[in-house]
């Protein structure tokens, strides 16, 4: 394409919304370069030498390492990952994986806990790509993700790095703009900031579980179908009632096994999705013949995961267009939001001027009235019908 023909700059683009979707297909013309084949995604900035390169190399996910993103004449939005997962490289992957399918490009850092020893990923890994909260706490970021922990069996005060988790918590509360917070990850930061109990359960909740939306029209959620899929893999959950007491809280899906999947404050400056949407399409397989192999008693089974029941059949990938929609959404929303000066986030935060307030119903109900119940009558059975 000529110079002077050129399409408009694509920081001017990004500014309406509804032309995000051009990005990916502008941007190889406006720089006068050859197209290639990578999702339609625009890239997301790793350091050099991470092992989740080759992984998304190899699915044809646009990642760009630093020096090759410094060419690029536009702010990238800058996150920061607290891996408190034990598979440090295969959550980095899980995530990349989803971060990168977002038409921005995103730098990525990542953070580690101090007061917690690694046990399943080597100490050359974290020396290489992470680095504690002090290094951190004069840096400001648009976006913040918090994982899971296999901890939500103990009280939250029990766990080694609660102290430490504690302070990253109030470290985000003035220096990033929104937080999305992961399965253990969100019961803790609920509890510890608004208060919300976890409740224990008797059984694992395990395998994928229907939610209902609750706000069609929210930036989250927005362009999601009236029924999504989540996947789940925990023991305990949080209390309703301690949810619907804080009307800074919103939940926007919810269903009648696993409860509430998504809840957000009213200014979307932290997201709290109580499964695992960033799960790969074996996770949970993975896990199962795990505790299969330990020999554990009463192992369960992967609800509305494997057709027919069958672990012996591929399982189904159900969820992931809702888990790519999500995330595409929160970074979008964040990118439309967050100032291009991220030294004004702690500013902006103490005078609670990030984001938009907005009343929606956080009601923990379904939007139906007719007592519709999911798949009910399928033979595949993602949602048995219960026996008389």
């Amino acid at each position: 394409m000529p110079r002077e023909s050129r399409p408009p700059s694509i920081p001017a683009l990004c500014a309406h919304t509804t032309v995000l979707a051009l990005i990916s297909a502008i941007w190889p013309l406006a720089n006068n370069t050859t197209p290639s084949c990578h999702n339609g995604s625009m890239p997301i900035t790793i350091p050099s030498g991470l092992p989740a390169r080759d992984i998304l190399d190899s699915e044809r996910i646009f990642a760009l390492e630093q020096r090759d993103a410094e060419r690029q004449d536009m702010r990238p939005l800058k996150m920061v990952i607290l891996n408190l997962m034990p598979k440090k490289i295969e959550t980095e992957t899980q995530l990349l994986r989803l971060i990168s399918k977002s038409p921005l490009q995103t730098e990525i850092d990542f953070m580690r806990t101090s007061s917690h020893e690694s046990t399943h990923v080597s100490a050359d890994h974290l020396v290489k790509f992470y680095e504690p909260l002090e290094s951190f706490e004069n840096n400001c970021y648009d976006g913040l993700v918090v994982t899971g922990a296999p901890v939500e069996h103990l009280p939250f005060e029990n766990v080694d790095y609660w102290q430490e988790f504690l302070r990253i918590l109030d470290w985000a509360s003035t220096h990033v703009f929104s937080t999305m917070y992961l399965c253990w990850g969100a019961m803790a930061a609920l509890h510890a900031r608004y208060g919300v109990r976890k409740v224990d359960l008797d059984t694992k909740m395990f395998g994928v579980f229907p939610q209902f939306l609750q706000d069609e029209y929210c930036f989250l959620t927005n362009g999601f179908d009236e029924i999504c899929l989540q996947p789940h893999s925990r023991m305990a959950g949080v209390d309703e009632q301690d949810i619907a007491n804080r009307p800074e809280l919103q939940v926007l899906t919810w269903g009648p096994q696993a409860g509430p999947g998504l809840i957000a404050t009213r200014d979307f400056s932290e997201v709290f999705a109580l499964g695992h949407w960033e799960y790969g399409r074996d996770t949970l397989a993975e896990e199962y013949r795990r505790d299969l192999d330990r020999h554990l008693t009463n192992v369960p089974f992967p609800v509305n995961y494997y057709p027919n029941d069958d672990p012996s059949i591929e399982p189904l990938f159900s969820w992931r267009a809702h888990a790519n929609l999500l995330w595409r959404n929160w970074i979008n929303w964040v990118y439309q939001t967050t100032p291009y000066d991220l030294a004004r986030v702690p500013q902006l935060r103490a005078a609670g001027k990030l984001g938009t307030d907005r009343s929606v119903r956080h009601a923990p109900e379904s939007p139906r009235l007719d007592n519709y119940v999911p798949f009910g009558a399928c033979e595949y059975g993602i949602i048995p019908p219960e026996a008389n």
